[in-house]
């Protein structure tokens, strides 16, 4: 959990106190271990599954522990430190041994966690989001671990934002560095997650379903922290669950789209044409669906960007602001755009706050893109966001009582410490001085240094969790009181 009192982008005026309230609120709702703990339970005598008080994944097909033999842990992601330590909690220690539960998890630096009988392996550097010889080990072993288990055990794994660099096993003929060339490419290019995990599935022996595939498991229950908006399952972390839905023509399209290097198209087009897109069979259910080799495989959403959302309407109505807009955002806009809407936005709803005499908020969610040019600077799509803010009121003094702030609850921003930005009167005052300079950080996608010197980041650390990013509209009518 992030703790607003200690938040260093919290001091000062009022309304950035309210800011770190929000932010803290927002990152806690998601808190992977406490969604679990909240969520889960089992029930005797049969040692019944319950989701939220129900038999999961139904009352006709429940997943009664005492059935199970055995029991493997195994994922990747930003959340899955926590997720492992709920299912150490949610298990305790008699099941823990009975079920001789083994376990293996891929995180970032600064996520591990001491447990019992799961092992969380730091495998990537923070702020990184690239598969490493580290993390293709970590999942190979999981393979292995999948692949001895009978049709009486059960393999558990967990999935969170971050899992598509964490959980990666390069598919026969590709190399790790081609892997990583085509996410930076695609990336650079201001590809949305959908395009850049679509791409990811056919150069991978773990994603599109294939981690389920490879187990000899009776039963699966995958867990899933959602950072995609709309929480599409074969998305997350590159659906490692569930098979591919994609077509070539689809394939073909991003492909089109994006201008990849001849020799890096070609080669994807040749992963397309042969084996990549083996056909398995489809999900029977939303998340449900059986492998080749039997086994029953299940999906379960703990938590999501909308729990951020809701979780942050509420902290904000807390600080008395009157929540006008709680909304999710499922395109892939440009995060210049974003900027300039949440800037025009702004400046109604302090107009609107003025009238009304009441401070007035609106909450999004969303992920923005990023076009990176060669020449780039330091940043990330949220920095770049509240600079476009910024840049949309030059000529004009930013108001008192507007506070326009972005960030992602994984606590990263682009290769930055920073978790985002955030632009208030005084940060405006001081970037909107040379405005040359903020229009040149804006091309390059260097935000981080011009935020930095003026006060203007938001930084958490790593919270442990990833469910996309926040973005905050706050308007103050009578901002210091």
């Amino acid at each position: 959990m992030t703790d607003s009192s200690a938040i260093p982008f919290g001091t000062g005026s009022r309304q950035r106190q309210h800011l770190a309230e929000i932010v803290a609120a927002a990152t806690a709702a998601v808190a992977p271990k406490t969604l679990l703990a909240n969520r889960l339970s089992i029930l005797p005598p049969g040692e019944r599954l319950l989701f939220d008080g129900h038999p999961f994944p139904s009352t006709d097909c429940p997943l009664d522990l005492k059935t199970v033999e055995k029991i493997v842990v195994v994922g990747g992601g930003k959340a899955a430190a926590g997720l492992a330590a709920g299912i150490e909690q949610l298990l305790g220690p008699a099941r823990l041994k009975a079920h001789r539960v083994k376990g293996l998890v891929s995180v970032p630096a600064g996520c591990q966690l001491p447990l019992t009988q799961i092992e969380v392996r730091e495998t990537r550097p923070t702020g990184i989001n690239l598969p490493t010889p580290a993390v293709v080990d970590a999942t190979s072993e999981m393979l292995a671990m999948l692949s001895q288990l009978g049709p009486h055990d059960l393999a558990i794994v967990l999935l969170t934002g971050g899992g598509s660099a964490l959980l990666e096993a390069p598919a026969a003929g590709i190399t790790l560095e081609f892997v990583s060339d085509i996410t930076q490419q695609l990336s650079a290019q201001g590809a949305d997650i959908t395009s850049l995990n679509t791409i990811r599935q056919l150069l991978s022996r773990v994603k599109a379903g294939r981690l389920a595939a490879a187990t000899t498991a009776g039963r699966m229950l995958a867990l899933v922290l959602s950072d995609v908006i709309g929480d599409p399952l074969p998305m997350i972390a590159s659906g490692p669950c569930l098979p591919s839905t994609n077509s070539l023509a689809a394939i073909t399209t991003i492909l089109n789209r994006h201008d990849l290097p001849e020799g890096s198209r070609a080669a994807v087009l040749s992963l397309v044409q042969t084996e990549a897109l083996e056909l398995l069979s489809p999900p029977t259910a939303a998340g449900r669906w059986r492998t080749p080799q039997g086994c029953q495989v299940d999906h379960l959403v703990l938590g999501s960007n909308a729990t951020a959302i809701t979780a942050a309407s509420a902290a904000a109505a807390h600080c008395g602001y009157e929540v006008v807009a709680a909304i999710t955002d499922k395109s892939s806009t440009p995060a210049e755009e974003v900027g300039y809407r949440l800037a025009d936005r702004g400046l109604e709803l302090l107009a609107t706050a003025c009238q009304l005499g009441r401070p007035l908020a609106m909450i999004e969610g969303g992920e923005a893109t990023v076009h990176v040019p060669s020449d780039h600077g330091r940043g990330g799509r949220n920095q770049q966001t509240v600079l476009a803010a910024a840049e949309r009121c030059a000529g004009r003094a930013w108001p008192a009582g507007l506070l326009v702030a972005s960030f992602g609850t994984d606590g990263e921003d682009g290769p930055t410490p920073a978790a985002g930005g955030v632009i208030d009167q005084m940060t405006a005052a001081a970037l909107l001085r040379n405005r040359d300079q903020l229009l040149t950080a804006l091309r390059r996608c260097d935000a981080y240094p011009l935020l930095n010197h003026c006060d203007g980041l938001i930084e958490t650390g790593p919270t442990g969790t990833n469910v996309a990013d926040l973005r905050l509209v706050l308007a103050h009518p009578n901002p210091t009181t």
